[in-house]
């Protein structure tokens, strides 16, 4: 699958709208998909093995997206081709008091991936210019020094949010950021699912359809975040999510490529651990 055409270039501003969220790529439906997704999954175990082994890298996975967009979905997924192991996920909530305390880059830094290590973040502190962009009270949360809410606040903090990332990737970390794109219309049928699935009632909060009042803001919040954040080394992808099989096919898929180019490989031993090695066959032997 060509998944370079979903990645998004640094100033479009209209990627959102290039895409349509029911797209399914070259797949005729989802068990056309089936047997892709399985080899996908495959080549990301074994990728991740490599990573683990090398220690070098760290992979920050980021993904976005409306309430009922996919997220845990694409995770999950995800999640099923790789060992645990060597994998965290951190779900960004309302900031906490002691959060709050903090620059808004705080949180995340904390909990960064090690090397070796595939991190996954189910929101992030790209909601700092999402929902604080459309609910601007919430600045007054944040304890910012007036004069520093200005107008340009937003553009400000894509700066931060660049410069954080190429720190990030000059010291090993690789980002890759997925918005999960669902219409309007799919996100409706998600939130009736919730309400009448007993099964799935605990997903729901009356916050989620209060929120689609603001779906146009959110919609230019979100194109203009990632337009202004998506760059060769921390680049966004635009993920067709009314097809929650379709998303996790091209999350796996941008994925493994990314782990591809890093050119993983086993350590080499040296001549003393060869050596070692060695002495403990004959030992087990004996």
């Amino acid at each position: 699958m060509d998944i370079d055409r979903f990645r998004v270039r640094h100033g479009d501003r209209k990627a959102l709208l290039r895409h349509e969220p029911d797209e399914v790529g070259p797949f005729d439906g989802k068990d056309d998909a089936a047997a892709h997704l399985k080899k996908g999954l495959e080549r990301l175990a074994e990728r991740q093995a490599l990573l683990y082994a090398q220690d070098r890298y760290a992979v920050l996975l980021i993904f976005q997206g409306m309430d009922a967009a996919g997220k845990d979905h694409a995770i999950k997924h995800v999640m099923s081709g790789i060992n645990p192991q060597g994998t965290e996920v951190h779900s960004f909530k309302r900031p906490s008091d002691e959060e709050l305390q903090h620059d808004f880059l705080w949180r995340a830094a904390k909990v960064l991936p090690g090397r070796g290590r595939i991190g996954m973040f189910n929101r992030s502190y790209y909601e700092e210019v999402a929902v604080v962009r459309v609910h601007p009270k919430y600045l007054d949360a944040e304890k910012l020094p007036p004069p520093l809410v200005t107008k340009k606040i937003w553009e400000e903090r894509f700066e931060d949010i660049n410069a954080f990332e190429q720190h990030l990737w000059r010291n090993g970390t690789v980002v890759r950021k997925f918005h999960l794109h669902v219409s309007r219309g799919e996100q409706k049928k998600r939130l009736l699912e919730r309400l009448d699935d007993r099964t799935k009632n605990w997903k729901f909060a009356e916050s989620d359809v209060i929120e689609r009042r603001e779906w146009r803001a959110y919609q230019r919040a979100f194109a203009d975040a990632i337009a202004a954040t998506s760059h060769r080394h921390a680049p966004w992808y635009v993920v067709p999510a009314d097809h929650k099989w379709f998303a996790q096919v091209l999350v796996a898929d941008v994925i493994v490529q990314t782990l591809d180019e890093l050119d993983l490989s086993y350590p080499k031993l040296t001549a003393s651990q060869r050596r070692e090695l060695a002495r403990a066959r004959r030992m087990l032997r004996s």
